[in-house]
């Protein structure tokens, strides 16, 4: 089957969401996702999302915060765009529906979290996240120009490639026409052609053993465009988050947000004694790459399996006010936060690099827009200051729907396009096969590729990679698709690009710290 369209959006968060709304009075949008559009990396976001809205703070301030916890990589322009930009996107937000919290006076109730100077961060109680996806679903269900297509899973971008031409990542003439999709229920790969095709796929967390991601964050979109000869860039900046609930074999970790920790939580060892004041001197408030580092030391230097986020000293009735999820979660597995520390250890959490893009959101493909998590904009560097994610999500789905407006009415549908073919391929004897190099992996990444890394690690993880590599793609090549077998595929991708890259930064910077490189040096591209 083939299917046309103005827009094909891949991918279903706040990005790709926003994105649509914008762009659906201007053509046809199809928006695809692996599973239902409720479904995403935005939902799982507690703490909020930041943006200057009351003095004392000010444009200077955020953006000096997020140049700091960057480490000095970010791009300062594209820092001081999205900063100055994100408060009128927020109002959009508003405008759409999402719910706020307000205090007493009818004000915003902003939040403070690690590396912030002031109170910036808008939210929902501790679920923000939620409130923003169930919003934007709504309204993107009810516009008669977005055609929705769930349980859809994109196996690869369409380019030159697929006309037997020759594409190479160096040449920069590569276009995109749209992407091959599985239809997950009927397991038949479709091809849908587009003038314009948007990359919003999200995260990469499910290739670490621990992550607060949903199964779902498996870097398809930087695998789809790594494979399509787009540029990737500064993969090796993987965000641990700090706090993740202890709950062994429960997936995905529950998040803690540092909101937590702005309203006054403070990180203990297990027995308890407070240990940040040896690591910085924010302490509990310290960007997260310091605290993610400072948790994991302590835990190898005690031997214990996690460290404690002690609430007990603050008012119990406010505490569960504002984080009622968190309250009701841990008092589900016998642990009330307001006489008990809460047992945490740090997850897979966030990409900080992934598909390059310039401050449009525009790709090194032509015709291709990546926007979210999934793209690299310049804006975190080397470590993403807090909440600043969902921030950047709509600043760029806004600026690439006003760039592609303006090109749409020029550009024209792709109809020399072969469709998939899937002739001598059959469902795969043993699902094990695909099951076990799934957890191999996982336990390669988090074993070697992890919050602290050394040059004899990232070794070992990219010979064992390479093993689980050949497999996969053997069993790619002879098997009727599916979507643990495409995802599978995809992380390993990601993963060897996050090896190559950490292994050509001969420094410890931000996100990445390498026992061997005490130096700063240079920023990776493969």
């Amino acid at each position: 089957m083939i299917k046309e369209t103005d827009f094909l959006v891949i991918g279903s968060g706040i990005a790709g969401l926003s994105f649509a709304l914008k762009v659906a009075d201007y053509g046809k949008v199809i928006l695809i996702s692996k599973t239902t559009l409720y479904e995403s990396n935005t939902k799982y976001a507690q703490g909020g999302i930041a943006a200057v809205t009351y003095e004392p703070d000010n444009y200077e301030k955020h953006i000096k915060d997020t140049l700091t916890a960057s480490d000095g990589l970010c791009n300062k322009e594209i820092v001081e765009m999205v900063v100055r930009e994100a408060p009128a996107q927020i109002k959009q937000l508003i405008d759409w529906g999402v719910n706020f919290d307000q205090n007493e006076k009818g004000k915003y109730d902003l939040g403070k979290e690690g590396g912030h100077s002031e109170y910036r961060v808008l939210h929902h109680k501790d679920n923000t996240g939620e409130e923003i996806q169930n919003s934007l679903v709504n309204r993107v269900k009810n516009h008669k120009n977005i055609e929705i297509l769930e349980n859809h899973f994109a196996v690869d971008l369409i380019t030159q490639h697929h006309l037997g031409k020759l594409v190479k990542r160096s040449h920069g003439d590569t276009e995109c026409y749209g992407a091959y999709v599985l239809d997950l229920k009927t397991d038949q790969v479709n091809t849908f052609l587009s003038k314009i095709t948007i990359i919003a796929t999200g995260g990469t967390g499910n290739l670490y053993d621990t992550t607060t991601n949903p199964k779902i964050a498996t870097g398809d979109g930087i695998a789809l465009v790594y494979r399509a000869k787009g540029i990737i860039e500064n993969m090796e900046f993987i965000q641990f988050h700090p706090t993740s609930l202890y709950n062994p074999g429960k997936k995905p970790s529950f998040l803690i947000t540092e909101a937590l920790r702005g309203f006054g939580a403070i990180l203990k060892t297990k027995a308890g004694k407070e240990f940040m004041h040896k690591y910085d001197k924010r302490e509990s408030l310290a960007p997260r790459d310091i605290v993610a580092r400072a948790i994991d030391h302590e835990m190898k230097m005690s031997g214990d399996d996690y460290v404690h986020l002690d609430c007990c000293h603050l008012n119990p009735e406010k505490l569960k006010d504002h984080f009622p999820n968190i309250y009701e979660k841990c008092l589900s597995l016998n642990i009330d936060i307001t006489k008990d520390p809460i047992p945490v250890i740090p997850a897979a959490h966030y990409m900080c690099g992934g598909i390059k893009v310039d401050k449009n959101g525009y790709s090194t493909i032509n015709r291709l827009y990546a926007i979210g998590e999934v793209s690299s904009t310049g804006l975190h560097g080397a470590n993403r200051l807090a909440s600043n994610s969902l921030s950047e999500a709509v600043v760029y789905a806004d600026r690439a729907a006003k760039d592609v407006i303006k090109k749409i009415a020029h550009l024209e549908i792709n109809n020399n396009i072969p469709e998939w073919d899937a002739h001598g391929t059959t469902y795969p004897e043993e699902m094990i096969m695909i099951t076990q190099n799934y957890k191999e992996m996982q336990q390669i990444m988090s074993n070697y590729v992890g919050i602290v890394r050394s040059n004899l690690r990232l070794e070992r993880a990219l010979r064992r990679l390479e093993i689980i590599y050949t497999e996969t793609e053997k069993l790619y090549e002879k098997s009727i698709l599916s979507q643990k077998l495409c995802e599978l595929r995809n992380l390993i991708n990601v993963g060897f690009l996050i090896i190559k890259m950490a292994q050509n930064l001969h420094e410890s910077r931000g996100l990445h710290y390498s026992i061997d490189y005490p130096k700063k040096g240079f920023v990776s591209e493969f």
